[in-house]
């Protein structure tokens, strides 16, 4: 007959002594019922850390299918691009919402939209997505109809123009004028930027964004009105171009990020994530590998 001297939870001297004096069947039966309750503990302790996640709401709703479903145009380098070759996205903002979905613990899935169909793609319903990023700059009209999350990124519109004209442009001015073709996609603050303060230029609507760098290089356009978030990566990869206004921007403004109204949960969890970012130095991190102005 063995004895059991292993108790399961911490006992007295006094006790441990009382249990030894007992007969072998009713310590046995005591033991087997002090392992019974431990382990009983430690499943109501595990039950109570699972009802610390949110029951209800939109957080909720995303940990429950193990998704973040994100909405993003793909044709916004460097911070949004879906690489035709391999299906991927990649770029800063991609980044950013890779980084939320873990800090929700789930998967992270995109859904294509446009600059055209970006306000009608965010308050469709059923909802195509949880999130919008990419270079999503926050304004007054898109907070009165959406959320938009804190500024992660300094925007402001610039020019891209080929690289041999680039003296013949120091102000807007040299822009607006009848001669001057300029091109850009259609939706977006860039064509609403253009339509407001060149009246005089000659505008032209491309349909794909990510186009428009080589269009301005091989002649079809003399400048593009873009972002000081964009110009420098095309500057960068194709030396045909230049932004010769990088330095002094038209407009001063942040990305951020777009949802529907009603989701103040899942804002609370972007903001944090945001801020995380800025005070743990990944931010500036994820700015320097992109080549981005980082303005925190």
């Amino acid at each position: 007959m063995h004895e059991f001297e292993i108790f399961p939870l911490p006992l007295s001297a006094v006790m441990k002594y009382k249990m030894k004096t007992m007969p072998y069947r009713l310590r046995k039966a005591l033991w087997v019922l002090t392992a019974v309750l431990t382990l009983c503990s430690a499943a109501v302790v595990s039950a109570c850390g699972k009802n610390d996640a949110p029951q209800r709401g939109k957080v909720a709703e995303i940990v429950s299918r193990d998704t973040l479903f994100v909405g993003t145009t793909g044709d916004y380098r460097p911070l949004s691009f879906l690489e035709p070759a391999t299906g991927e996205y990649w770029g800063f903002g991609i980044e950013v919402a890779k980084a939320m979905a873990d800090e929700l613990g789930v998967e992270i899935a995109f859904v294509k939209t446009s600059w055209p169909t970006l306000t009608a793609d965010v308050l469709a319903q059923p909802q195509r997505f949880d999130i919008a990023i990419g270079g999503i700059t926050i304004t007054d009209a898109r907070r009165e109809i959406m959320l938009m999350s804190d500024g992660y990124l300094a925007n402001g519109k610039t020019i891209l123009c080929r690289a041999a004209e680039s003296s013949r442009y120091t102000q807007l001015a040299d822009i607006d004028k009848p001669e001057v073709r300029v091109m850009v996609n259609p939706g977006g603050l860039n064509e609403k930027f253009a339509n407001e303060n060149l009246t005089n230029a000659t505008i032209i609507v491309w349909p794909n964004n990510e186009e428009i760098p080589a269009r301005i290089a091989e002649g079809d356009a003399d400048v593009m009105i873009t972002e000081i978030t964009e110009a420098p990566y095309y500057v960068q990869t194709d030396t045909r171009l230049a932004a010769p206004l990088l330095d002094q921007p038209f407009t001063h403004g942040e990305i951020g990020v777009l949802m529907q109204q009603g989701q103040d949960d899942l804002m609370r969890v972007v903001n944090s994530v945001i801020r995380r970012m800025k005070s743990d130095g990944s931010l500036r991190r994820l700015h320097q590998k992109y080549g981005l102005l980082y303005a925190y």
